[in-house]
């Protein structure tokens, strides 16, 4: 009775044994099974994405990193941070318990490249901005066991006695314009005189970062210091701003999956 059951199986796998056979014996036959093999793979990943203006959220209050947060972006990037954190909170009820409202794709429409991830040595930073002080946040990246002990996260003081580079923000913020974050020509003009403003709130630089950012930008010594802006000051007004680009995700206070 069961050896009945099984023929149509086995009747299968041998032909399908037989034109694998053939198949190896003739490349382009070969060659084309896997294109077609490779183009259906292709089709179900790429077709998502002719509906992706429907899938993300309107964000009307969603505004682009200043020159100093995407200064510290790309430090966390140049130092592997992304490695042990990730930006992504779940649709789960103890990571939304944990970090707060679970990721928009909205809240990522200006992250090039995306810092989303899975990987947690660390927590995940996607709420961080604003949960701890300026002063909490140096003196982690100086000497993370000093404030939590468990830590395995490396220190990095050196970062405090490094000046920040600068010259370099508006090509790089018109490098990000060609991919679609929307600077404005006076946002990639002024880049450097606003990455040292935002920095430095009692130079005549910080008037114009809040004209072209918003009242709601933050301006100050990041670092404590203010003898001149550091990579420091630039890591950290990145982690202050983590989930603030948007209030959106607070506003619509997603149910989380149990």
């Amino acid at each position: 009775m069961l050896k009945d059951l099984l023929k149509p199986f086995a009747r299968f796998f041998n032909f399908q044994a037989r034109t694998h056979y053939k198949a190896e014996r003739h490349s382009i036959a070969l060659a084309l099974g896997i294109i077609g093999a490779a183009s259906i793979g292709g089709i179900v990943e790429i077709a998502p994405l002719f509906t992706i203006d429907s899938t993300v959220e309107a964000a009307p209050d969603m505004r682009v990193y200043t020159p100093l947060e995407q200064a510290g972006r790309d430090i966390y990037i140049r130092e592997g941070c992304y490695a042990c954190h990730s930006q992504m909170i779940r649709t789960l009820r103890d990571e939304v318990e944990r970090y707060g409202p679970y990721s928009l794709a909205a809240e990522s429409q200006y992250d090039h490249p995306m810092l989303w991830g899975s990987k947690r040595t660390g927590p995940d930073l996607a709420r961080l901005g604003g949960k701890y002080s300026d002063d909490w946040q140096v003196r982690h990246l100086i000497d993370p066991r000093d404030l939590v002990p468990e830590s395995v996260m490396p220190s990095y003081a050196f970062l405090q006695d490094a000046p920040l580079e600068t010259d370099s923000l508006p090509g790089r913020l018109a490098a990000l314009r060609a991919v679609g974050v929307p600077y404005t020509d006076d946002q990639i003009a002024n880049a450097s005189h606003d990455a040292i403003g935002q920095a430095m709130p009692d130079s005549t630089a910080a008037g114009g970062v809040t004209e072209r950012y918003g009242e709601a930008t933050n301006l100050r010594l990041f670092d404590g210091s203010n003898a001149r802006v550091t990579e420091m000051d630039a890591l950290v007004a990145y982690l202050q701003i983590l989930g603030q680009l948007t209030q959106l995700p607070y506003e619509i206070e997603p149910k989380a999956e149990e």
